[in-house]
């Protein structure tokens, strides 16, 4: 069902976090090699501890052996301002677990900018993002992405989309700066309208502590920024057991 939000999205719910990676690792990389060849493969990546069992599963075999890196764009999702090499870098983890590690050309990659103001960073990524659609608005119907991968955190935040922060309201960037009062460093992120031209939203989820924030998300809790979250495609809520919320879903 096209134009889905986190409340009409599917739950696809894994008995433990092996079957969840597991299971989330054999669909993208179905889609990755259902889409047409020569055609690019366009991912937004999240970072998160989640995530990262899911890089390196992606990095090893059998699976660095069968996706079609060479078709296949990356692109990320939030970071933090800071030095790609630095500790808290998403795309320094991600450089580690997965394009360091995968035969995956450069030109594919699509880091934030490290240098710079965060204002500045945030306009140059928009204008890759922009030269790459071939358009300087999103269109109904086109999405830019193929996938893209979001967390939660327990206060319902998204990427780098926190409570109470301006970037909720903007509605016209693609990406934006962000200085969350309680999170380290300054922010890039997507904006809602980036996110929402996607094919497939991808929420990954695991434990216990997120079971809670889960269900007000899915019962559009307007606290939570995760809760505006919205595809032009489909949007799947991929879980483990433990951080399910107690409501009919279907099983991984």
């Amino acid at each position: 069902m096209p134009g889905q939000t986190t409340a009409t999205g599917t739950m696809r719910v894994f008995p433990t976090r092996e079957a969840l990676i597991t299971g989330l690792a054999d669909w993208l990389l179905a889609r990755s090699l259902a889409k047409a060849p020569h055609t690019p493969f366009r991912l937004a990546l999240s970072g998160g501890s989640t995530p990262q069992h899911l890089y390196a599963r992606m990095a090893s075999a059998p699976y660095v052996e069968r996706f079609p890196w060479h078709n296949m764009q990356f692109f990320i999702g939030d970071d933090r301002f800071v030095p790609h090499d630095h500790a808290d870098s998403n795309f320094g983890m991600m450089q580690r677990l997965l394009f360091s590690k995968a035969p995956i050309p450069a030109s594919n990659i699509f880091p934030m900018p490290d240098h710079g103001t965060a204002e500045e960073a945030a306009r140059t990524y928009e204008h890759t993002l922009k030269t790459l659609y071939g358009a300087p608005e999103f269109m109904p119907e086109r999405p830019f992405f193929d996938v893209q991968f979001l967390g939660i955190g327990t206060d319902g935040h998204t990427a780098s989309l926190f409570p109470g922060q301006p970037v909720l309201h903007n509605h016209t960037a693609w990406v934006a700066s962000c200085v969350p009062p309680a999170a380290p460093h300054t922010r890039l992120t997507l904006t809602y309208p980036a996110i929402h031209a996607s094919q497939h939203v991808v929420f990954l989820v695991e434990g216990a502590a997120k079971r809670d924030i889960l269900a007000r998300i899915r019962a559009q809790d307007p606290n939570c920024p995760a809760s505006a979250i919205t595809a032009q495609g489909d949007l799947t809520w991929f879980t483990d057991q433990a951080a399910a919320p107690l409501v009919q879903h279907e099983q991984g």
